[in-house]
């Protein structure tokens, strides 16, 4: 079969990072890139394909006939309408966090798809970390027992080096929110360990973000139970002082005790369990480094050897729509 081609919506940090992903696997090819800047101002030089101003462009091209999949990394506010426009075309998806920032535009996506018979793929590159992979094997295997609590904890730095007044960074329309843009990877941790959620209650303050975003909060606590047991909570702030402070989660279960901490949930800080000893982990990729701030894992690669290996019929996909859909849900819950 011949290599997967992909078209890459958005020319920020992220869909450049979609773009070299694409460029390094050698079963994929990038055949067109869209955004709305011109090329000269997107740092762009090492792909020479074309680049088009708008979606409906790219679509209308002789191009268009040849790619397998549109990769969406625009702003947050536009996945939805640009996932509908590429699935019209028929064309498969993949769609960075958020899938949308509601649960219906997320539905509609998730309906068009099943419609025209097109794969979606959300990111949620976390999931493919050594201890979230570990994490998983291990809840899944029952042998902490009935669980207790579970704790994440989410401190970053966002500050006026992020929240640009000529960026989508901190609009409400295109940003969503603090949980959307910032903490949705893990969120979707919670929901793809432990299940859904219910009896949510939140409290959330602006500390700092005054000036910075259009919405209202830059720091929360959020208590909830999940649906198949257990209490949880989330604390979260993009109010930490220059960088980020941690990414953790604490697990108390009937038969031990995890925390997985460090800046980014990439390492495994405690391990206490009944009658288990703990496996020597593969080293977490670093955050991705975006200069005066970082993000989650470099774990892209995983993303577009997934599609590739879904597409030839290799493999099933690592997080589906219906998973991005859930993530929606539960932060409109949380932010409700």
């Amino acid at each position: 079969m011949s290599r997967i081609k992909f078209a890459v919506i958005g020319c920020g940090h992220i869909g450049k990072r979609h773009a070299e992903m694409i460029t390094r696997n050698q079963e994929s090819e990038l055949l067109a890139l869209v955004d709305i800047q011109p090329r000269e101002s997107l740092g762009i030089e090492a792909y020479s394909v074309p680049l088009f101003a708008s979606v409906e462009d790219l679509l209308a091209s002789d191009i268009a006939k040849e790619i397998d999949v549109i990769n969406i990394a625009s702003p947050n506010g536009y996945h939805a309408d640009h996932a509908m426009l590429c699935l019209e075309a028929k064309k498969h998806i993949v769609i960075e966090k958020p899938m949308a920032l509601n649960k219906q535009d997320a539905e509609k996506v998730i309906f068009k798809a099943l419609q025209v018979h097109k794969q979606v793929f959300a990111v949620m590159q976390n999931r493919y970390s050594p201890p979230s992979v570990w994490i998983k094997e291990l809840v899944d295997s029952k042998k902490m027992g009935e669980l207790f609590m579970v704790q994440l904890n989410c401190y970053w730095n966002r500050d006026d080096r992020y929240y640009k007044k000529d960026g989508w960074h901190g609009k409400k329309n295109l940003d969503g929110g603090t949980l959307f843009t910032q903490f949705s990877h893990f969120i979707d941790l919670l929901y793809w360990l432990f299940g859904d959620i219910q009896n949510v209650h939140s409290t959330f303050a602006n500390f700092n973000h005054h000036q910075l975003t259009e919405f209202k909060e830059d720091s929360g606590v959020i208590h909830f139970d999940f649906v198949n047991g257990g209490i949880g909570c989330m604390n979260f702030s993009t109010s930490i002082w220059d960088k980020n402070l941690e990414s953790s989660m604490t697990i108390i279960a009937e038969n031990g005790s995890v925390k997985i901490g460090g800046q980014y949930m990439d390492k495994v800080e405690v391990c206490h369990i009944k009658d288990y000893e703990m496996p020597v982990l593969e080293p977490t990729n670093p955050g991705n480094d975006y200069g005066a701030y970082k993000g989650s894992a470099a774990n892209h690669h995983y993303i577009i050897d997934n599609v590739v290996e879904v597409l030839k019929n290799h493999a099933t996909i690592t997080t589906n729509a219906l998973e991005g859909l859930k993530v929606v849900d539960i932060i409109e819950r949380m932010y409700k």
